[in-house]
């Protein structure tokens, strides 16, 4: 395969989910209501938080951020998408891709993050009852949120990092709807081990570690709940938790299952399905979790329902 120098590689070339012309208003039609779902689902979680005094606590603070992260996590891929599918052209400059995957990055580890806060969060309020409003105060949490910014931006920038340091590319056709980090990452034509021992290493530092703050939290939160006498509290303690539980095994649930899927029978087509379920499902998905388990966000939203009525 001829090699493209970088000075020349001013585009790339996203193959899309299917090439069947007859398909692309299905297509269309189908994601673009995906999203208006995703977005108001998100923005109705945000405005109900905020206009209902009953939620200005730690935990709905950080829903509402983990909402703002979901609407801009979605809104980096499927727009483009929309597009893409509506004009028959798929084709991304060099700039725009790596801004894109900036972005897809920087916001996808921040639901991870956020998530591993969330969980730190039910920990203090189910093992230390008693501590939680002095150790969960406001400047803790807004702490909390900056440095999940924070590192999710530095792991968005050393992705770019190496990316920028590739001097030329085996291909442009990348086999997916958006800029996938992944697979750009393998299109530069320099020996890719160097480049997996660096994203292993810093997968496992950026993702491996939420999870195993999420897995330590829980087990010291079922720890607790084993030791209430009553089945009514252990319930009462489990429902305090149960709207973030299904919302961490939908995230990583699909995101993992998804590309171990792909890594045991490799397949553009397996990547594609694995990149729709955790880049648009799982932002979708989530507002309903937190409405329909969440006993707090159902009564704000008949409160916000009946003042506008």
């Amino acid at each position: 395969m001829e090699l493209k120098n970088l000075t020349r590689v001013s585009e790339f070339f996203l193959l899309g989910l299917s090439d069947d012309l007859e398909l692309q208003p299905v297509l269309l039609g189908f994601f673009l209501s995906m999203y208006l779902v995703a977005a108001l689902g998100n923005i109705l979680i945000i405005l109900t938080v905020s206009s209902d005094s009953h939620l200005h606590t730690p935990m709905y603070f950080f829903l509402c951020n983990l909402s703002l992260a979901d609407i801009c996590f979605i809104s980096t891929t499927v727009p483009k998408m929309i597009v893409d599918i509506q004009t028959h052209r798929r084709v991304i400059s060099y700039g725009g891709c790596l801004t894109q995957m900036s972005f897809f990055i920087l916001f996808g580890c921040m639901d991870g993050m956020l998530l591993t806060v969330m969980a730190y969060d039910r920990f203090v309020a189910i093992c230390h009852p008693l501590y939680y409003s002095a150790i969960m105060n406001p400047h803790l949490c807004c702490f909390l949120v900056l440095v999940s910014f924070f590192i999710s931006l530095l792991e968005s920038q050393l992705h770019n990092l190496i990316v920028i340091q590739f001097t030329c590319f085996k291909d442009v056709n990348i086999s997916n709807f958006f800029c996938d980090p992944s697979q750009l990452l393998h299109l530069g034509c320099s020996d890719t081990i160097p480049i997996d021992i660096v994203m292993y290493f810093v997968g496992s530092i950026f993702g491996g570690v939420p999870v195993v703050g999420i897995v330590c939290s829980y087990y010291k939160i079922v720890s607790s709940i084993l030791r209430v006498p009553s089945i009514g509290g252990k319930y009462k303690a489990f429902s305090t938790c149960g709207s973030h539980l299904s919302v961490v095994c939908l995230f990583y649930g699909t995101a993992i299952g998804g590309y171990l899927g792909s890594a045991l029978l490799p397949s553009p087509r397996k990547n594609v399905v694995a990149s729709v379920m955790y880049t648009i499902v799982t932002p979708m998905l989530n507002p309903f979790i937190y409405s329909l388990r969440n006993r707090d966000i159902k009564s704000a939203l008949w409160r916000l329902y009946s003042r506008r009525v």
